[in-house]
């Protein structure tokens, strides 16, 4: 939120500054009078070289110029600051030069997309075109190399400001104090404190105190955090509930929850209620640590605080309860969500999908997949690869296909993760024919196969005694122009060996040798064919660890409350025991899945950011036994 504010007091400090900015297009219909006649480029050189207007020759305000610089402010307010450059361009393209303003717009655009190659360039331009930065200016460079993370060039561009006679404001300080801490320099931070109360013109205000306790906090230190507390009271300033958030958080990634919720205690003594943010901190902190109950303790007591829990608490808790093998607290949370009036999203129903998914009840896991979509929410790549992923493990590569061909029929393309999971489960059953049907497909869709879909492709071939077409993948692969790795390699190798034709196996290591001592890479001895099984790891499952979740909140759907309680019968519906889940997901693991090296994400529509790292991602590790009476 104070990142925001700041935002908007830059561009509100940018709109002042550019003097009787008029309506865009009446700028530009009225552009062509003979102020704004274009002269020849050849009469001029270098930067000028370009510039034919003769307003911006004779140095006087350019409407173009203007309006332009204020359509790039415009995008910047509304989100869009990768479309600044093009508006830029357009200036010099169109024979202008760019005023000061322009330059400092496209900084602050160019700097919110962390493109900080270009800080420098811009500051040349600005030199050689003979501007006099201005304090504006001034603290946007400022910004940038603070964001950056580059103090000390941060550092020369404040005292270069006071030499020039431009003032640096509170804002200015608060800058190189946030930069400081993002360098991971809290120190220098506390010493630009004692720097303020040096200078007459600006004194520390809420924001300053704030930036610097979480430039302690993130160093870990919250008692250097609380140091700076007590001094922002001493000065006359009342922490806010920013502040007591920065210092809840700090607790909740150190393990320490219990001291987050006694934030709240500390908040209520000097009048700062908590909101749903410092309620999400503490769930999110005692999930974290495997006390989930505790959790849901304290959303109990959310109700005294006079907050209402948020679906990011409760899918929280959900995936608590899921890890902790607590199928009744799933429902308790499940019928807390109803009584709260909160319905289901997509990660609610793809947090439990995975639980039967990983359990390898896909009946059930269908039938939640079955409730999402009568409750109108619309799956997402994620969710599909769930039901894909479970029905190869199921040993079900037809309806893994059929999963496929839905998403293709709906309009969603399926990325190259479920592809490959598809591709893998007809591996693994043998049938390679319907494997390269469905790369064949992937091509068409115009998904570009990576790394694992042709490792998977060259196990496949291994598996079914036909090696020479594992080593074809090779090939295929430099068409590609995806490189084969050393386990690609080992792979084919493996394949040649498992059919007894040793002397191809060799074949294959020999080729792979020269080829990293062409590349002067690691040399090493040639591997024999005997302990080729020591050097060739065989791959795992090609399914991701951990798989990063969107961050969508659906409300006032049209039967969330039926679809909620319809996931609770279903869960309660089947019960099964530790021993037997894991027997039995172990050998359908063993015997179809098809294994090979490094496991990669699956890409999302959205991803959940800033929020304790609960939704970046969603670990595929539910336990087998979820849901036990």
């Amino acid at each position: 939120m104070e990142e925001s504010g700041n935002g908007r007091a830059y561009s509100d400090a940018l709109t002042k500054h550019q003097d009787g900015i008029t309506d865009v297009k009446k700028d530009e219909a009225n552009s062509q009078d003979g102020k704004h006649e274009l002269h020849p480029a050849s009469q001029y050189e270098d930067s000028q070289s370009q510039v034919r207007c003769i307003s911006c020759l004779s140095k006087t305000s350019c409407r173009i110029v203007r309006s332009r610089t204020k359509v790039m402010n415009i995008l910047i307010e509304k989100g869009r600051p990768q479309e600044v450059q093009s508006i830029f361009d357009s200036i010099i393209e169109g024979g202008h030069k760019p005023s000061l303003v322009t330059y400092t717009t496209l900084l602050a655009a160019l700097t919110i997309q962390k493109r900080f190659d270009s800080i420098h360039s811009i500051i040349s331009q600005v030199e050689e075109n003979g501007m006099e930065p201005d304090s504006i200016f001034f603290n946007a460079v400022i910004n940038a190399f603070s964001e950056s993370g580059n103090m000390q060039e941060a550092m020369k561009c404040f005292w270069k400001m006071k030499k020039s006679g431009s003032k640096p404001t509170t804002s200015t300080f608060n800058t190189l104090i946030k930069g400081f801490g993002i360098a991971g320099e809290p120190e220098e931070s506390q010493k630009l404190l004692e720097l303020m109360s040096q200078d007459e013109n600006v004194r520390p205000n809420l924001r300053t105190y704030n930036v610097l306790v979480r430039a302690w906090c993130n160093k870990k230190n919250t008692v250097k955090a609380w140091n700076v507390i007590y001094k922002m009271v001493a000065s006359g300033l009342q922490p806010d509930v920013v502040t007591y958030n920065t210092i809840a958080t700090s607790y909740a990634q150190d393990g320490e929850a219990s001291q987050a919720e006694g934030i709240i205690l500390e908040m209520q003594n000097n009048n700062v209620q908590p909101n749903e943010r410092t309620c999400y901190i503490i769930v999110g902190g005692y999930c974290k640590e495997g006390k989930v109950k505790e959790a849901l303790r304290f959303v109990y007591r959310m109700k005294d605080l006079g907050l209402q829990p948020n679906l990011i608490v409760f899918n929280s808790l959900i995936k608590g309860f899921i890890d902790s093998v607590d199928r009744d607290g799933v429902n308790e949370v499940l019928k807390l969500m109803e009584e709260f009036g909160v319905g289901p999203d997509v990660i609610t129903f793809s947090t439990i999908m995975n639980a039967w998914s990983a359990a390898g009840f896909m009946d059930k896991c269908r039938e939640i997949f079955d409730d999402m979509v009568k409750a109108g929410i619309q799956p997402d790549a994620h969710v599909y690869s769930i039901l894909a992923k479970g029905y190869v493990l199921a040993g079900e590569p037809e309806k893994a296909e059929e999963i496929l061909n839905a998403m293709i029929k709906t309009g969603f393309c399926p990325n190259v993760v479920i592809f490959t999971t598809v591709i893998n489960g007809w591996c693994s059953a043998g049938r390679m024919e319907y494997s390269i049907k469905i790369f064949e497909k992937m091509c068409e869709c115009g998904i570009t196969p990576n790394l694992k879909t042709f490792e998977t492709l060259i196990w496949g071939y291994g598996k079914a005694r036909q090696p020479w077409k594992s080593e074809e993948m090779l090939q295929i692969m430099e068409e590609f122009n995806v490189q084969p790795k050393k386990t690609t390699h080992l792979a084919v190798a493996e394949a040649w060996n498992a059919t007894g034709l040793k002397k191809e196996a060799n074949r294959i290591l020999s080729a792979m040798k020269n080829e990293e001592m062409t590349h002067k890479t690691d040399r090493e001895d040639e591997i024999p064919v005997g302990s080729l099984e020591k050097h060739y790891q065989k791959p795992g499952s090609i399914f991701p660890n951990q798989v990063q979740l969107p961050n969508l909140v659906i409300s006032d759907q049209k039967g969330l409350g039926s679809a909620t309680k319809r996931s609770r019968m279903v869960l309660r519906d089947t019960d099964f025991s530790l021993e037997s889940s894991w027997t039995a997901t172990r050998s359908l693991s063993l015997s179809h899945s098809c294994t090979f090296g490094a496991r990669s994400p699956i890409i999302c529509q959205k991803q959940s950011h800033g929020q304790l790292g609960m939704y970046s991602q969603f670990a595929h590790s539910c336990p087998l036994g979820v849901f036990l009476n």
